[in-house]
């Protein structure tokens, strides 16, 4: 049914950790899953044969390193034996009900983007993953944890096929899962929130894996390549702008205002009555918020 892929960081110090739990976590889903890991940093190719998934080392990376998504995302269309596809961050902790969610929304739809939100947990050391671990998960997730905001975007699930010509994006900086999603919108294609019925739990780690910390990932030179290659701000979309929410009662249109905000925004740069629209919004905003 699904077929995971990811480009991991090197496997060492605390990373090592936080990748072989979210692996040992895929590699558990019911039913099975194809895996791949892209890349060649140090670790990788141990890590894929002692869980015993695919390993693709060539791929394209710029002068500092860092790995282009074009390549990964055009080499998985032609290796994958599933029909649906889930680009996912390494550092993402899996369970049962993310496979039960993309069945649900595949059942009625054709073509989908899956995005959600993910919970951000302290995780110190391996995970024990031995009977009930899941469930054990789940409540320390939500007792210790926190849902992180709607521009935390860790994951893709989509049809095999429907993405053609990914951007050379760099991996691991801002810009292109937002510019995804806003691709995908644009497309007429519906994007899915499935938080709802699906947990997936992030590992809290630092940014050392970087020479510039946090600083170097969020508003770096490649930092800024990215948001240039999307077009700017205006093509940068969130977990606000899915078009639908997966429930217990099925499939919903995402009604929030901030879809209507969106949209304003949009037709206000051709049109003044739009523009007009737009500063009483923003008027209103600024005086419900003070």
């Amino acid at each position: 049914m699904l077929t995971i892929f990811t480009i991991p960081k090197p496997f060492l110090g605390r990373l090592e950790t936080i990748q072989r739990n979210a692996l040992k976590s895929w590699c558990l889903l019911k039913g099975g899953c194809e895996i791949v890991l892209f890349g060649d940093d140090e670790g990788v190719s141990e890590a894929a044969a002692d869980f015993g998934v695919l390993n693709i080392p060539g791929i394209n990376r710029n002068s500092t390193g860092t790995p282009f998504l074009d390549s990964v995302f055009t080499k998985v269309e032609g290796l994958a034996r599933n029909s649906i596809l889930a680009y996912i961050n390494a550092d993402i902790i899996l369970m049962d009900d993310f496979l039960s969610a993309i069945k649900d929304v595949s059942k009625t739809m054709r073509e989908f983007l899956l995005v959600g939100h993910r919970w951000d947990l302290k995780i110190d050391g391996a995970i024990d993953f031995s009977q009930g671990w899941q469930e054990q998960l789940r409540l320390k997730a939500r007792h210790s944890g926190s849902l992180h905001s709607h521009a935390g975007i860790d994951y893709f699930v989509f049809p095999r096929g429907l993405v053609q010509n990914f951007p050379p994006f760099l991996v691991g900086r801002p810009g292109w899962d937002s510019w995804f999603i806003y691709h995908i919108r644009s497309k007429g294609i519906p994007v899915v929130d499935i938080t709802k019925l699906s947990m997936v739990v992030h590992h809290n780690h630092d940014y050392s894996h970087h020479a510039q910390g946090r600083y170097g990932v969020w508003q770096g030179e490649e930092a800024r390549y990215n948001l240039e290659l999307a077009g700017g701000y205006h093509n940068l979309y969130t977990l606000k702008d899915a078009t639908h929410i997966l429930t217990k009662k099925g499939l919903l249109l995402n009604k929030s205002l901030y879809r209507f905000y969106r949209r304003l925004v949009a037709k206000s740069v051709t049109s003044p009555f739009y523009m007009l629209l737009y500063k009483l919004w923003r008027r209103f905003s600024d005086l419900v918020r003070a």
